[in-house]
């Protein structure tokens, strides 16, 4: 019978990654504070605590922020299913919300998870007040890279004018979009938005004016865009003639 000897090696404790590490300190921090709070095991709902300084954060998960990043993000968008409890986003605290998309988006800038929850997940909720404030929270971030970023103000305009029913919001945010943009950082369409809310709100001369300016400033050098808003045009003179008549 032939016998065979395992050489076992024992290792440092510093082959152990960073982010395990960070995830068993904030493992036990987590479990600190739950049994701190004392939080009752039946179908008891917790609300959402507020954020720990960005500092504090660093230093438990020993500065890996963008994993940081994603579990906070992970954790954040599973707070409304607790044990035994499905939570509506309207039970939900909205400014402690934005101070945890904030957190991580600090932690994280090139994240698109924060202002993609922002615009498409927590805006569907029947609270006005709750959407407005997601949508401060994209503007906000869209106003830093605006280049980067004019993808959520679309989606933005669309909870303003067709959930909200907000054209005069949709309007605002539409704006930033032409203002704060150039033709190399968004396309024609999305910095056009703003003409089609004023037709929805007939103000047709206003729409007329930013047409006629988009034209005559000489950033349209595609010239099926031209063509596009030159038809816009006379189709807006159109009905203003016949809204005189």
């Amino acid at each position: 019978m032939q016998f065979y000897k395992f050489n076992q090696e024992v290792r440092s404790i510093s082959f152990i990654p960073n982010s395990v590490w960070f995830f068993l300190c904030l493992g036990l921090l987590l479990q600190i504070g739950w049994h701190s709070q004392k939080v009752e095991r039946s179908l008891k709902i917790s609300n959402l605590p507020s954020t720990p300084k960005e500092s504090v954060i660093r230093i438990f998960s020993l500065d890996e922020k963008i994993a940081s990043s994603k579990f906070l993000m992970l954790w954040l968008q599973a707070f409304d299913n607790q044990p035994g409890i499905s939570l509506s986003f309207k039970q939900l605290d909205y400014d402690r919300l934005i101070s945890w998309l904030n957190l991580i988006y600090e932690l994280d800038p090139r994240s698109e998870y924060p202002l993609l929850s922002a615009s498409r997940i927590y805006t569907e909720v029947p609270d006005n007040v709750k959407r407005k404030k997601m949508l401060d929270f994209v503007l906000e971030k869209f106003l830093e890279e605006p280049g980067k970023r004019w993808q959520w103000m679309t989606h933005a305009i669309y909870v303003a004018k067709h959930k909200m029913k907000d054209l005069d919001l949709a309007l605002r945010l539409a704006r930033k979009i032409r203002e704060n943009t150039s033709e190399n950082q968004a396309p024609y369409w999305a910095r056009q938005m703003e003409i089609f809310i004023l037709e929805d709100k007939g103000e047709l001369e206003s729409a007329m004016i930013i047409i006629g300016g988009l034209l005559d400033s000489g950033e349209l050098d595609d010239p099926h865009q031209r063509e596009f808003l030159e038809q816009r045009l006379k189709e807006i003179e159109q009905r203003q003639s016949e809204n005189l008549n």
